[in-house]
């Protein structure tokens, strides 16, 4: 029995090694090994090849290296076992200093003093102060509400939105369909953390651009969206900050990646092109992490973090 790395655009020799002293009575294998494929016990999974799951008969689960699970749900040949996401302490710190940088630069309207630098002019527009900020952060899973809590923590009001109602101390939060325009017009920043959907596929577009509130931040309100490139449709965004709809926009992921050369969104000014670098699934902690998710399950202990199938997180 065995564990086999399929971890597609990523060095899979550093997780072998890893895992091969953290578990050194199981066998590690990767794509580059000869194998039967009815001995897999467990695969440790990223953008998985269609024929991936041929033959596992006696697979116990799959293992996503990163905390979304589109590209494993929406596989066409998904065995029916658990899925389980990686949920880690430092991935979740780099998000939200990843959120809250943005944040902060849209807030102190960084944007404007670039365009004013370029031209060397000296206007002191004062930004607003955070507590008259509204950020409203669309997911509160494990990343949005830390992510939450730290941006209350330094004076911003901040609103939360998701599918299930949720209690976070000292968070507006506002649940379902029929409340998510009354959040996006309670909100300056928005910020993009779902899980990635049937129902959250293109919620970023212009319909909902234009329901955010744009009489605090000045300029306009900005965007967030370090999820899934899939949550975004570009057109919308590029329209958005050329006609004033938005004012600005951070974007760490996108509808193809890399993004191509030919995409207008390099072009314009007031748009942050990060590439895909939000915050990544740290060797160590992953390592540590599922080599005794394995270790325990084998020994008749249950899975954690278990991707519900019906909901896609």
């Amino acid at each position: 029995m065995a564990l086999l790395l399929h971890l597609t655009g990523i060095d899979e020799k550093g997780w072998a090694e890893g895992f091969r002293k953290a578990l050194p009575s199981y066998r590690v294998l990767t794509r580059e090994d000869d194998y039967d494929p009815a001995e897999i016990e467990y695969v440790f999974g990223w953008k998985p090849a269609p024929d991936l799951f041929a033959g596992m008969t006696n697979l116990k689960a799959v293992l996503s290296l990163g905390a979304g699970v589109d590209s494993l749900l929406s596989h066409p040949a998904l065995p029916d076992v658990p899925v389980v996401r990686f949920v880690d302490e430092e991935l979740t710190h780099c998000m939200s200093d990843y959120v809250i940088s943005q944040v902060t630069m849209h807030q102190r309207l960084f944007t404007r003093y670039a365009a004013h630098q370029e031209k060397k002019t000296w206007s002191q527009l004062y930004p607003p102060a955070s507590h008259e900020i509204a950020v409203g952060i669309m997911g509160l899973g494990v990343l949005g509400t830390d992510a939450a809590l730290k941006l209350k923590a330094i004076g911003f009001a901040v609103n939360g939105w998701s599918r299930s109602p949720k209690d976070i101390e000292g968070v507006n939060v506002f649940a379902g369909d029929e409340r998510l325009d009354v959040f996006l017009a309670e909100t300056d920043i928005l910020v993009c953390l779902l899980p990635l959907t049937p129902e959250t596929r293109g919620i970023l577009n212009m319909s909902t651009f234009r329901k955010l509130r744009r009489d605090r931040l000045i300029g306009g309100p900005a965007l967030v969206n370090a999820a899934r490139g899939g949550h975004q449709k570009e057109a919308d965004i590029v329209a958005a900050l050329r006609d004033g709809t938005l004012a600005a926009a951070s974007l760490d992921v996108f509808e193809v990646e890399p993004l191509p050369v030919t995409s207008p969104l390099w072009d314009i000014d007031t748009c942050f092109i990060t590439p895909h670098i939000a915050a990544i699934s740290n060797e160590r902690s992953g390592v540590a992490y599922f080599s005794q998710m394995i270790a325990d399950h084998r020994a008749g202990k249950p899975l954690r973090n278990v991707v519900d199938r019906a909901r896609g997180y």
